[in-house]
C-alpha cells in the first residue's frame, strides 16, 4: 500500500516538534526526513509580506511571503464540466474567446471552483492576430488554419500595425476580471512569443516537423526578421494594452522555441523577446513578466538574461536542478507533470511537497510542467489547490533552507 505524507490542513501550521509529536512531512534535499508537530494558527508569527499586491505578483517580485501562489496552464477550459456545457451551447472557440460575457464566465470556472492564486484569461495566443492583417479559423479537428501563411515579400504588404480597437473584448474582459477578482488573486494576461506566432503564420497552422519556418532561417532570413520584427511590436503594444486593462501579470508563451537548437533560438527568438521585455518595461515598469518554453532544458541559461520576472519550468526538468543552473535571483515557476493529476491524491500531494521544496522559500509561483491535460479529474484540480494553501515557508524550511542552498532530492 502507498505510504504519504499528511496533507497540510489549511488551519494548522507546522512547527519544531518534542518527541512524542512527531510528524513527517516526506524529504529534506539532502533525502533525510524532518520531523515535525502541527500548531493552531494562533501559536506562531506569521512572516507573510506586508504588501497589498496579490500573492502571485509578489512572488514574481522575488518578495519574502508565507507560501508559494498558485495556478494552472490551461487552468479554464476543457476538463471542467461546467465549460463542456457551455461549450456545447456556444460550439465555435472563437465565438467562447471572443465575447466577453463567455470569456468572463469561462475564466472565472476555475476561480469559483478551486480559488488559485491566479485567475488567467480566457483567450489564445492567436487571439490578435486579425488585428494586424492576418486572419485565421479554427477546425475542430485540424485545429488553427491560416490560408494565405506569409513565406515571401509579397505577403508581407498584408501585415499592419495592430489595430487595438479590434481587441476591445480583451480588455474589457480584463476590466471585469479585475472587478470579480479584487485583490483576492492576481489577474493574467498572456501573448504568444514572436517565433511561436511565426511558426503558425509560416506553416499556415500547426505542425510537427517546422520546416518551412527553419528552411526560411537560410533561405529567405529578410523575410523573416521582418516578420518577427512586425510581430514583436504588435506583441508589445498588446502587452501593455492588456495590462493597461487590469493585467497584474503577463505571461510568454514561447510553446515552440524548444523545437530550436539552443543557438538558433538565440538567434531567432531570443532577441525578438528581449525587445519585449524592453518595450514593455519603457511603459508598464513594474509589471511582471513571466517566460514558459515548453521544452526549455536546453535553453536555461540561456534564458537568464532575457530579462523576464519568471522563468518557466516545464516538468522534464528537475526543480533543483532548475534552480542552480538558473541562480537564485531567477524567480521560477513550475512545475508539476501535469500526469500526477491522474494519481493518487496522497502521491500529488507528495509531488507538490517535493516540488516546493526544490523551488526554495522565495520567488516560486507553483505551477504545471505543461498545461492541464484534457479528462483530469477535477477533484484532482481541487486537491493540489487545497494542498497549496495549506503550506507554510516556515514549516517547510525552519532548518533555514534557501533556494540558493538547494541540492538535489537523494530518492
Amino acid at each position: 500500500m502507498y505510504s504519504s505524507s499528511i496533507p497540510i490542513r489549511s488551519d494548522f501550521l507546522i512547527a519544531p516538534a518534542s518527541p512524542d509529536s512527531y510528524l513527517r512531512l516526506g524529504l529534506l534535499p539532502n533525502g533525510k526526513t524532518r520531523s515535525i508537530r502541527l500548531l493552531s494558527r494562533r501559536q506562531r508569527s506569521p512572516r507573510a509580506s506586508l504588501c497589498s499586491d496579490p500573492l502571485l505578483v509578489q512572488a514574481a517580485r522575488g518578495n519574502a511571503i508565507s507560501r508559494p501562489p498558485a495556478w494552472m496552464m490551461r487552468q479554464a477550459g476543457r476538463y471542467m464540466d461546467a465549460y463542456k456545457k457551455l461549450a456545447k451551447k456556444y460550439p465555435s472557440f472563437r465565438e467562447r474567446s471572443e465575447t466577453v460575457d463567455l470569456i468572463v464566465e469561462i475564466s472565472l470556472q476555475p476561480w469559483k471552483a478551486f480559488q488559485p492564486d491566479g485567475v488567467i484569461i480566457f483567450s489564445d495566443i492567436l487571439t490578435p492576430l486579425p488585428a494586424f492583417g492576418v486572419p485565421f479559423d479554427i477546425e475542430e479537428v485540424k485545429g488553427p488554419i491560416i490560408h494565405s501563411p506569409i513565406c515571401d515579400e509579397e505577403a508581407l504588404k498584408c501585415l499592419h500595425p495592430i489595430d487595438l480597437e479590434k481587441l476591445q473584448f480583451v480588455g474589457e474582459s480584463l476590466s471585469i476580471l479585475r472587478g470579480e477578482v479584487g485583490e483576492k488573486a492576481a489577474v493574467l494576461g498572456f501573448v504568444g512569443a514572436p517565433w511561436t506566432i511565426a511558426t503558425y503564420v509560416v506553416e499556415g497552422g500547426s505542425t510537427r516537423t517546422y520546416t518551412t519556418i527553419k528552411r526560411m532561417c537560410h533561405t529567405a532570413p529578410h523575410v523573416l526578421k521582418a516578420l518577427l520584427s512586425h510581430l514583436t511590436k504588435a506583441i508589445s503594444d498588446y502587452v501593455i494594452f492588456q495590462v493597461k486593462s487590469g493585467a497584474q501579470c503577463i505571461q510568454i508563451f514561447d510553446s515552440w522555441g524548444g523545437q530550436l537548437p539552443p543557438n538558433i533560438w538565440e538567434q531567432w527568438s531570443k532577441p525578438y523577446i528581449e525587445q519585449i521585455v524592453s518595450l514593455v518595461r519603457k511603459e508598464c515598469p513594474q509589471i511582471p513578466l513571466v517566460l514558459y518554453i515548453n521544452g526549455n532544458g536546453g535553453l536555461l541559461e540561456r534564458m537568464t538574461g532575457i530579462g523576464v520576472d519568471v522563468i518557466g519550468l516545464d516538468w522534464t526538468v528537475d526543480m533543483a536542478d532548475g534552480r542552480r543552473r538558473l541562480g537564485c535571483n531567477v524567480n521560477v515557476q513550475g512545475n508539476v507533470d501535469p500526469a500526477y493529476l491522474f494519481s493518487p491524491l496522497p502521491v500529488l500531494t507528495d509531488e507538490i511537497h517535493r516540488v516546493v521544496r526544490c523551488a526554495g522559500r522565495r520567488g516560486h509561483i507553483l505551477n504545471l510542467g505543461h498545461g492541464v491535460l484534457m479528462n483530469t479529474p477535477e477533484e484532482a484540480v481541487a486537491h493540489f489547490f487545497d494542498v497549496v494553501r495549506g503550506l507554510s515557508y516556515d514549516t517547510l524550511f525552519e532548518d533555514g533552507v534557501t533556494a540558493k542552498e538547494l541540492e538535489p532530492l537523494q530518492l
